[in-house]
């Protein structure tokens, strides 16, 4: 089995939610399986530092967690049309992994969720995929020839799978969910066939 990491962030629950169903995507590919993980707060003290697990959910990420994978999913809630500051944090730490091209030639998408239906979803995407960039990853997005996409009055954008969730916190939608499956099933199909060398 091939690990592909599903690292996010997330506040309310609503790109947990996102990252677990491209993890089911992701599982549905044999000889691929997701590694669910997260990166803990950025804390306003600089003396204060995150429990050593978190008290749900995925465990934190550890630098090891890039080297394994044969692909990355990467997920954030949408801040004022950029990633979370937990995630940017956890990303300009990975300096040593850049410089030894840890995740070069990888395939990576990323995904998000936001409370308002123009609350920089697009952006905030595009924003992630800046870093996998420079780590020379190789970004998939979502096609349209994914119905949903063409359907969808929610989430989902060809930039990768979204979620738009309201002040009310509402579940995905079904074009939602299934847009985060295919975005993991397009995924691990790429690493899979990159790793094998095809």
């Amino acid at each position: 089995m091939q690990d592909i990491l599903v690292l996010y962030y997330s506040q309310h629950g609503a790109t947990r939610e996102l990252a677990r169903l491209i993890a089911r995507g992701i599982d549905s590919v044999p000889g691929c399986r997701a590694r669910l993980r997260t990166v803990p707060k950025v804390s306003t003290v600089c003396e204060a530092t995150a429990p050593a697990v978190p008290d749900s959910g995925a465990p934190y990420v550890e630098k090891q967690d890039l080297a394994d994978c044969i692909g990355l999913a990467l997920g954030s809630p949408t801040r004022f049309g950029n990633m979370a500051a937990a995630m940017k944090y956890f990303l300009d730490g990975t300096a040593p992994e850049w410089m030894q091209g840890t995740l070069a030639g990888k395939p990576a998408c990323v995904f998000t969720s936001s409370s308002t239906q123009h609350g920089g979803q697009e952006s905030t995407l595009l924003s992630m995929m800046i870093p996998l960039l420079h780590h020379g990853m190789l970004l998939m997005g979502l096609p349209f020839t994914e119905q949903a996409l063409s359907h969808t009055t929610s989430g989902g954008t060809p930039y990768g799978p979204s979620h738009v969730a309201g002040s009310q916190h509402a579940p995905l939608s079904e074009d939602e969910k299934k847009l985060a499956i295919a975005q993991g099933k397009r995924l691990a199909e790429a690493a899979k066939r990159l790793a094998a060398g095809n």
